[in-house]
């Protein structure tokens, strides 16, 4: 007997015939993924080197006529290449250069504020169709008692107006450390402000001209310097400690420890670690060794509730700074100079150059083909940030998204989900939108909200709470989100997850 004539006899004797799989449902047809509104500037670097202009300075990066040479991360954003310039103490600036050949910068756009303090971070949000960026400040004129996080207007990117500041409780300076903003991060209508010892500030920023203290996650004995938000989850990292802590942001305003997500830095011989700063690049968190010399320490953080050394490299005379990714690369401040590590096996980093600048080099920011170096203290006049070629041909690599979250096939993700990736480069804002970015639900329907890109994350925050009971549908396609360089994503990548306790996945049976 056939096996299709033993199912029917079963059928028709009451028996159970297999399930079938579900059909795909009809879903909603986004645009291209390459139909992104044009960069207002021509983008990353596009210039190929010879050999011998390989790690030597190009260029240098200043400020306004008030720049006292203070700087620290610059970021692509928009086809322009942005400089945050000031002090621990306030009184700096912004600048916005053409980069895309980037020992030629031209000057776009230029301002100074008396309030913006040093900022180790730039967050950037979009509310009703103008764009702002929030920054570390201190009050002038405070005595040091009075500061929190300050906002630009950067709609116009010639013009950048300074537009509004909140005060935060408990700001104390000059702490620069233990009480003042260290950094911040954007998320929908969130600005988590990372203040050291005051823990983490939730901040209303529905209204950019008039933003509002919702919440304080105060902590004991942790210095807290960045908080990396993925969707629904934060990387909370220190400014100088070995700890590091996961927390659930189900509730955006609401910082909860996930179970077994709070842990020591440790070297591959297994002795507790202390870092400078941290960042998160794909699936690794990345920390900046500084414990009697430097160098990366890489941990696996795809399971927040277990997150896994991976490797590390222990690099003599150096004090880490801040490190970031770029495809199979980390870039990091030493202190006394900058290096480049291959993680090409990230079990064990190999120190593959290094370079100077005078002064304290703790930043060293990927850009394509070029290393943008900058120092905080000491710098030769004029000479903050550096440009360096740092390989011959420009960057062809796209980016690959390593880390999601909700993760595929998550259930009971709370109604106030956001979704966030986090990929393994620095990703261009104008590339993130509906058509490289899309969210369904499983009726085929679209999900309308807003991104937010900082650095190697993107953050999606619906318009409208999630359905309960519902299984959603995220696609990043092929030739859409693109890195700093144009270079777009190579592979299709999509993963469904629940707000109920089933997942009904709208494409039918799995790919």
């Amino acid at each position: 007997m056939s096996l299709l004539s033993l199912l029917s006899l079963l059928a028709s004797l009451g028996g159970c015939s297999p399930e079938k799989a579900a059909d795909p449902v009809a879903l909603f047809e986004y645009p291209s993924p390459d139909a992104w509104e044009p960069l207002a500037g021509p983008a990353g670097p596009a210039v190929t080197f010879a050999e011998a202009e390989l790690w030597q300075h190009c260029a240098y990066l200043t400020g306004g006529p008030e720049d006292i040479q203070h700087h620290n991360l610059a970021v692509v954003r928009d086809g322009y290449l942005w400089l945050p310039w000031a002090p621990e103490d306030g009184g700096g600036g912004l600048t916005i250069f053409e980069f895309s050949d980037p020992c030629n910068p031209v000057k776009v756009g230029e301002a100074y504020a008396e309030g913006m303090r040093e900022s180790h971070t730039m967050a950037f949000g979009v509310v009703d169709g103008r764009e702002y960026l929030a920054v570390d400040y201190h009050t002038p004129g405070a005595d040091g008692q009075a500061g929190g996080v300050g906002f630009w207007d950067v709609t116009d990117r010639t013009d950048p107006r300074w537009v509004s500041a909140i005060e935060l409780p408990d700001y104390d300076y000059p702490d620069a450390y233990f009480r003042v903003v260290l950094s911040t991060t954007w998320q929908g209508d969130v600005l988590y402000a990372v203040a050291g010892l005051n823990g983490v500030f939730a901040i209303d920023v529905s209204d950019p001209l008039s933003p509002e203290l919702v919440s304080q996650t105060s902590v004991v004995a942790h210095i807290m310097g960045t908080l990396h938000v993925v969707g629904n989850i934060g990387l909370a990292s220190s400014a100088g400690l070995a700890q590091t802590t996961f927390y659930d942001l189900s509730d955006p305003w609401s910082l909860e420890p996930i179970a077994g997500g709070d842990w020591q830095t440790e070297d591959r011989e297994g002795d507790l670690q202390g870092y400078y700063f941290a960042s998160l690049g794909g699936e690794y968190a990345l920390f900046a060794r500084n414990t009697e010399g430097g160098g990366p320490i890489i941990y696996d953080v795809t399971d927040p509730t277990a997150p896994a050394f991976v490797g590390d490299h222990f690099t003599p005379d150096a004090d880490g700074g801040y490190v970031f990714r770029h495809n199979d690369w980390l870039f990091q401040g030493e202190s006394n100079f900058g290096a480049v590590y291959d993680i090409t096996d990230p079990t064990d980093p190999v120190l593959f150059q290094t370079f100077d600048l005078q002064g304290d080099l703790d930043t060293v920011t990927p850009v394509g083909n070029v290393a943008v170096i900058s120092v905080d203290d000491d710098a030769n006049d004029g000479q903050s940030t550096a440009v360096m070629p740092w390989d011959v041909n420009p960057d062809a690599l796209g980016p690959t998204a390593k880390l999601v979250n909700p993760a595929d096939g998550e259930t009971f993700v709370t109604t106030l989900g956001r979704i966030g990736v986090s990929f393994d480069e620095m990703i261009e804002h104008g590339s993130v939108f509906e058509g490289s970015f899309r969210v369904w639900t499983e009726r085929g329907e679209p999900v309308a909200g807003r991104f937010n890109t900082q650095e190697n994350i993107v953050n999606f925050t619906p318009d409208e709470p999630l359905e309960a009971d519902t299984t959603y549908l995220v696609s990043l396609p092929a030739g859409g989100v693109t890195d700093v360089s144009g270079n777009p994503t190579e592979v299709d990548r999509s993963w469904v997850f629940s707000t109920g306790g089933d997942v009904n996945d709208p494409r039918g049976e799995a790919e």
